[in-house]
């Protein structure tokens, strides 16, 4: 057993449902950054239990629109996968997940019940959800009963902090058959400001009899992933912004639970590395005209964790062509290839009120 995380080798791995997990370490859904490419990538890199595809619109899925469509697109390479849904009309949304499973290649459905953005939360989906108790039991009830997937919630603590509902929502889900719970440690009225409440979690934990619940929030590095298993007891966690960071942390929660001990994150050349895998699975995906467009927002926040000065991570958003990519590369290379990034990096998020969002 190793003592420090309480776990013997070859102890069945965390499951949702029947569906059997290598790792208990999760990358969580980040709309515009965690696609297929990402994905693929980050598997590769290795220590990954389970992916989540971004939001997908239940109704936009039932339409067929482009958008829905490439968010639910995956390869042989990304497995397991759980797509993520969301809506507030108990009947799209379960059409939607039978929709899923009948036509694509998943392992599981996630609702989604965590963005606190306006345009979702606002119209009773994602964290809006959290404000009608029996209507929204009803919805995962209603899901759960229309797919032989197992079914999961991403939830928030609550609304704010006069509604903390996630521990009577886990119970409730629960009961009508949801097979895992993820909970981030904020309330909607929080987004992302403050800090992750680890005491709230760990209610969320020891309300439900016998579903994992997967711990989220702020887990930016080892140490963090570690106080939050400490902390709250849950049975797994979910990462999203400490992937962007550091690709190598589900590698390194691995070494850690079996060893105690783990390598430091890549060098400025293994970053660039992954940085053009990921920009090749595009290209694979999209084409080169497309994917040269739809890498900006990525790239930028690869060259802003390798410190790249803001001038040379600007040429990429103006360049155009697949020469004018590779030689704005070649220049980082020339000016970076000496340095190298092996600390924590904090990724900036969205803060200040959810109106202004």
């Amino acid at each position: 057993m190793n003592p420090d995380t309480g776990r013997t080798a070859g102890e069945p791995p965390l499951r949702f449902g029947d569906l059997p997990l290598q790792t208990r370490f999760l990358l969580s859904p980040l709309a515009g950054f965690t696609n297929l490419p990402f994905r693929r990538m980050i598997r590769r890199v290795g220590g990954i239990g389970l992916c989540t595809t971004d939001l997908v619109n239940a109704r936009s899925l039932l339409a067929g629109r482009h958008k829905a469509l490439e968010l639910v697109q995956t390869s042989s390479d990304d497995a397991p996968l759980s797509v993520q849904i969301f809506g507030s009309e108990p009947d799209f949304v379960a059409d939607a997940a039978a929709l899923l499973e009948e036509n694509f290649q998943l392992d599981s459905i996630d609702i989604n019940m965590g963005c606190p953005v306006a345009r979702v939360a606002g119209y009773g989906a994602g964290a809006g959800l959290m404000q009608q108790a029996d209507e929204t039991v009803e919805l995962v009830r209603t899901v759960v009963d229309a797919v032989s997937l197992p079914v999961t919630i991403k939830m928030r603590l609550g609304w704010d902090d006069t509604s903390l509902t996630a521990p009577w929502f886990a119970r409730a889900f629960e009961e009508v058959g949801v097979a895992a719970i993820a909970i981030h440690g904020r309330t909607r009225e929080q987004g992302f400001s403050g800090s992750v409440d680890l005491d709230g979690i760990r209610q969320v934990v020891e309300s439900v009899q016998s579903i994992p619940v997967i711990g989220n929030g702020d887990i930016l590095a080892v140490k963090d992933a570690v106080t939050m298993f400490q902390t709250t007891g849950c049975d797994g966690v979910s990462i999203g912004r400490g992937a962007l960071a550091n690709p190598w942390i589900f590698r390194q929660l691995v070494q850690w639970e079996q060893t105690g001990h783990w390598d430091p994150p890549g060098s400025f050349d293994d970053r660039m590395a992954l940085l053009l895998e990921q920009f090749e699975y595009l290209v694979e995906q999209k084409g080169e005209p497309k994917a040269i467009v739809s890498f900006r927002k990525m790239i930028h926040w690869y060259l802003k964790s390798m410190r790249v000065r803001p001038a040379l991570r600007h040429t990429f958003q103006q360049v155009k062509t697949r020469k004018g990519f590779d030689e704005a590369i070649e220049r980082v290379r020339a000016e970076n290839h000496r340095r190298h990034d092996t600390g924590d990096i904090r990724v900036p998020v969205p803060s200040g009120p959810n109106a202004h969002w």
